[in-house]
């Protein structure tokens, strides 16, 4: 009897060194592309360590640390000559390790659904703007180091600005893309045994108010405000596209407070007139807030999803 246990557990374990592999690198490759479209005030890369770090089991955690510090250290490496050896320290570090001391207790105080299978949205919102605030610290303090290290060279350049810049940043891209992997999350298991067909996906009441006229309505507005010379009318599309949000929550909950803050988020990006573009950070603020407050309301209703997954009853 313990010579099989004991050769269970050897055949056991590269299987689970396996999954702590492959985890480590999927997470690195999407972590490079989130990292390659964010800027200051639009973080995507929190987005993603956020959901990673609430839906994956805790075991998992260093292969997520280990997949997102590689790529720095080779980064850090690579420039310590330019920036500094106190600046590649800082950088080479992985922000999602600071995160995970904050985001414990939070998991192990409160998890995911509660009794009655709602999103915790409160708890997640805390975690979000931790999680943020964490991130603009170090990534501040990243920024000064290489400052300190060329004196007078970027003059132009105020840490306390792009602190507060990193901290809506990090919380907008948080919300821009945590909800959304959440939601669809819900919806995979929600179908339960049945396989995922394109009839599903086009016969979800979600996906048709997508496809029919959020995605034209944003489209059109991020190209109106990207391309007029009016400022005011620049100003008046950026804060239209809170209208598809609005729709979307109202018809569809938080399911579609997610889909349609990441809409609203990528167009208001697409718009923004350089870095920390001051009308840009005013219309995200707006939603920034907007969504924080359509999401706690849109989770105290129960998803109902098991008629979406039967194209039949549609």
């Amino acid at each position: 009897m313990k010579g099989s246990t004991e050769g269970e557990i050897v055949r056991a374990a590269p299987w689970v060194w396996g999954q702590h592999v492959a985890i480590a690198a999927a997470y690195g490759v999407i972590y490079q592309v989130a990292l390659y479209v964010s800027f200051p005030q639009f973080l995507l890369t929190t987005g993603l360590r956020l959901a990673c770090l609430l839906l994956l089991p805790m075991r998992y955690w260093p292969a997520i640390a280990i997949g997102e510090g590689l790529p720095l250290v080779e980064n850090a490496v690579l420039c310590a000559d330019k920036f500094g050896i106190p600046w590649a320290v800082l950088a080479s570090f992985p922000t999602v390790a600071l995160w995970m001391p904050f985001l414990k207790p939070l998991r192990e105080r409160w998890p995911l659904h509660d009794a009655e299978g709602r999103l915790r949205m409160p708890m997640i919102l805390v975690a979000t703007l931790g999680a943020a605030l964490i991130t603009a610290a170090i990534t501040t303090a990243t920024l000064q180091a290489a400052l300190l290290h060329s004196p007078g060279k970027w003059p132009d350049i105020s840490p306390m600005k792009f602190f507060f810049a990193y901290v809506l940043g990090a919380y907008l891209g948080a919300l821009t893309l945590t909800p959304v992997i959440l939601a669809l999350h819900e919806r995979t298991r929600a179908l339960g045994d049945a396989p995922l067909k394109l009839s599903v996906i086009w016969h979800s009441s979600l996906f048709r108010d997508i496809f029919w006229w959020v995605f034209p309505a944003l489209a059109c507005m991020a190209w109106l405000a990207a391309t007029t010379h009016d400022d005011t009318l620049r100003q008046a599309c950026r804060l239209a596209l809170l209208w598809p949000v609005l729709g979307l929550a109202w018809r569809h909950g938080w399911h579609g407070t997610a889909v349609g803050g990441m809409g609203a988020s990528l167009a208001l990006a697409f718009t923004a007139k350089g870095l920390l573009d001051p009308a840009t950070i005013q219309v995200q603020v707006v939603l920034a807030f907007a969504l924080s407050g359509t999401l706690l309301v849109g989770t105290r209703k129960k998803q109902t999803l098991r008629a979406e997954a039967r194209p039949e009853r549609s």
